[in-house]
């Protein structure tokens, strides 16, 4: 009897990015999504390339890395750059890319706007695509319960007050994100910046609902 045997590092072989990922991989979902989006219509920058300087990164690329991060847990620039490198499902959605910690902390901060209306289209898609699960959204600690605003009695005084206030708490965690971002990596950082995320994924849950009850209540006059 023998142990399984791997394959031979040395050998030489021959395959595609695109029979390795899974079609029921997240990743193909993220891929399909980003790219049905209208970039320029929603403010992300570069979407013109410039004569000269630089050649940027395409905004659907490092969209694509953070929408994927979120659905692992990978929130950190500096990780989603280490998984940009080894991940296999990354390498086949970013088309072998790897854009540094730097460039990816930059896009967020450049796009904050634009990203959060991103975000909001991606919800509408999911129920577009019959993805959501009974009455709850759930992509980890990203939930979004369905509410009826005829049954529970909002109006656009009460909306417009709760969005506001999402907002301010919304600037609040990104410039926390801006702060854990800009300092070294220290070994216990790793939970503090978690918690911030995860505030910061409630807060932007609670205003696309509140959105959206803001359009259902014009849309029925």
């Amino acid at each position: 009897m023998h142990y399984i045997q791997g394959i031979n590092r040395n050998q030489m072989s021959f395959f595609a990015l695109e029979q390795l990922v899974s079609q029921n991989s997240w990743a193909r979902l993220v891929d399909v999504f980003v790219d049905a989006l209208p970039l320029d219509e929603l403010g992300f920058k570069h979407i013109t390339l410039e004569e000269e300087g630089r050649p940027p990164f395409h905004p659907s690329v490092l969209l694509k890395l953070y929408m994927y991060g979120y659905k692992h847990g990978i929130r950190s620039s500096r990780k989603l750059e280490h998984a940009s490198k080894v991940n296999i499902e990354l390498w086949w959605l970013l088309e072998g890319q790897t854009p540094s910690d730097r460039t990816i902390a930059a896009f967020r901060k450049e796009n904050s706007r634009a990203f959060k209306n991103a975000f909001r289209y991606f919800v509408l898609m999911l129920k577009e695509w019959d993805l959501i699960d009974g009455d709850v959204i759930a992509i980890d600690s990203f939930k979004i319960r369905a509410q009826n605003s005829l049954k529970n009695n909002f109006n656009q005084k009460k909306i417009d007050r709760h969005i506001n206030y999402i907002d301010n708490k919304i600037k609040e965690y990104e410039k926390q994100l801006e702060e854990a971002d800009s300092e070294p990596a220290r070994p216990a950082g790793g939970e503090e910046k978690k918690e911030i995320d995860d505030k910061k994924s409630y807060q932007e849950q609670k205003k696309r609902n509140y959105q959206k009850l803001e359009d259902e209540l014009q849309s029925s006059g």
